[in-house]
């Protein structure tokens, strides 16, 4: 069957009320296939996604995590909530049958969504859009601060747990099944010395000093779609909205959103922390995150981003010497590529970081 043909079936299973007319590939993920599906009705398009049941284990629960963020979203845009400004919702389609998703006969999940028109960047290039894309995520945050946490699933059981990340590590390197730790010594030694400090988080949340809440859990930068006059509309890629702590958030954001270069950057002299963004980055979120944050969360947001570049990083090279089993790769060797550009942009980050905390401690002072 020609794959335009099977999209045609797949998309027929959903209540559109619309004829497939074509679809085409989008999206930079590394985990789900992403279409936009145009119909026969000129206003109508749609986004049609495969989701990636290889890595999401429990389909059902992170559908329903959706169902209830989107939902309570949609609900305060149409409601006229102040706060939420020009935001957009995405909105699933439900099956003919009422389901959130549909399941074809090979066993594929396939989900579908109203297509919302915008622009998503993979690095950030100017301290305005770092200010508005801190904004839209400590919106999309606040947003959702009074959903109850109970109403959602861990989908991912210990997903930025580093305690349980770096017990996998330590078990892939020993078992080593594809034979490729004896090149990777140096990388083994970046993380094993960075084990203890980066456990303070996991330390904080288990004694109950950072609170859990709704959190989005993959923050990059391209997850936030900017429409024409470059004002950012509409948070996507939601598969990991799930209960966290902010702070994942806020280090995984800066991760990509203050970075030089991009996430699997090879030239490892164009990797660093640019001080700038962050800044505006952090302004434009704690214009709106400063009221719902409690102090020992604000303490702790420019170490979040050193977390979060560790943990990716530690991913990578996990799933590298694992044999790729997770990630996507588009060339030998990429995880190892994406580790090593991960690790350089914590190493700059540890050069500055006695200035990202003055930062945050002016903004909080409100002195910038």
């Amino acid at each position: 069957m020609e794959p335009s043909e099977e999209l045609k079936n797949i998309f027929s299973e959903f209540n559109t009320g619309s004829g497939f007319k074509s679809a085409a590939r989008i999206g930079s993920g590394h985990i789900n296939e992403t279409y936009r599906v145009s119909t026969n009705h000129p206003k109508k398009s749609y986004t049609l996604q495969k989701i990636n049941s290889n890595i999401f284990k429990d389909i059902p629960n992170l559908m329903k995590n959706i169902e209830v963020v989107t939902r309570h979203l949609e609900n305060k845009i149409i409601s006229g909530d102040k706060e939420a400004g020009s935001f957009s919702a995405l909105r699933l389609i439900p099956t003919r049958h009422n389901q959130l998703f549909h399941e074809d006969p090979s066993g594929n999940y396939w989900r579908l969504y109203n297509f919302i028109k915008g622009i998503s960047f993979d690095t950030v290039t100017n301290t305005d859009y770092a200010f508005k894309g801190g904004k839209a995520f400590g919106l999309f945050q606040f947003l959702t601060s009074d959903v109850p946490i109970e109403s959602l699933s861990e989908t991912i059981p210990n997903f930025h747990n580093i305690e349980k990340r770096l017990e996998s590590f330590h078990k892939v390197v020993n078992a080593d099944p594809v034979n490729r730790v004896k090149h990777l010594i140096r990388e083994i030694e970046f993380v094993k010395r960075r084990e203890d400090e980066m456990m303070l988080l996991q330390n904080l949340i288990n004694n109950g000093k950072i609170p859990i809440r709704v959190t989005h859990n993959d923050t990059k930068f391209n997850n936030i779609l900017f429409d024409q006059k470059d004002n950012a509309v509409c948070i996507v890629d939601l598969d990991t909205v799930m209960p966290g702590t902010v702070l994942f958030d806020f280090g995984d954001a800066i991760r990509t959103g203050a970075n030089r270069a991009v996430e699997d950057e090879s030239d490892l002299g164009k990797v660093s922390i640019d001080i700038d963004l962050f800044e505006a980055y952090s302004k434009g979120y704690m214009e709106i995150a400063c009221r719902f944050l409690n102090p020992e969360e604000v303490s702790n947001l420019a170490f979040s981003a050193k977390f979060m570049t560790f943990i990716i990083g530690l991913r990578f090279l996990t799933d590298h010497i694992d044999g790729d089993k997770y990630y996507r790769i588009h060339f030998p060797g990429h995880n190892i590529q994406r580790a090593r550009s991960q690790f350089r942009l914590l190493e700059t980050m540890e050069q500055k970081f006695d200035k990202m905390k003055a930062i945050i401690a002016r903004i909080v002072a409100g002195k910038v």
